[in-house]
């Protein structure tokens, strides 16, 4: 992702996240911070994005900060795509487990980290900014 991505980065955002969206400085702030900590993609169909994530590394550990994907291309496959990209990356820069906080009233997203062998290991209650909790979860990365 770089700084010309980010009116549709944003656009995205403000769609999937109505409630709690990340403000265009936050987003801008993220990506000052790559490569040293951070590492963020878009996913171009067609010329086009239709979804972005991010990670955050430091030491043996590592953060999926975001994952958006347009509602249209949602279970395409795209989310997926992405997360195994941020994995890859927690990987390379030596990180042995990966944690991400997911809405509790996001099944879909649930299961998508639960096929990726996240495994569920706390709750943060009214976490989000319309009070809803949201389901800490962990996978240990191998060497």
């Amino acid at each position: 992702m770089t700084e010309a991505d980010l009116p549709t980065v944003m656009a995205i955002e403000r769609a999937t996240f109505p409630f709690d969206a990340w403000s265009e400085g936050m987003m801008r702030g993220e990506l000052g911070d790559q490569p040293r900590t951070r590492h963020y993609v878009v996913a171009v169909v067609d010329d086009v994005i239709v979804g972005y994530a991010g990670l955050a590394a430091a030491a043996d550990q590592a953060d999926v900060q975001t994952i958006a994907v347009l509602e249209s291309h949602q279970g395409t496959g795209v989310g997926g795509a992405m997360l195994a990209e941020l994995l890859a990356e927690a990987r390379r820069r030596g990180a042995r487990e990966i944690f991400l906080e997911v809405r509790s009233d996001n099944p879909r997203a649930r299961g998508v980290y639960e096929r990726f062998g996240f495994e569920e290991i706390g709750l943060r209650r009214r976490y989000y900014d319309d009070g809803t909790d949201a389901i800490m979860m962990r996978r240990k990365l191998d060497g």
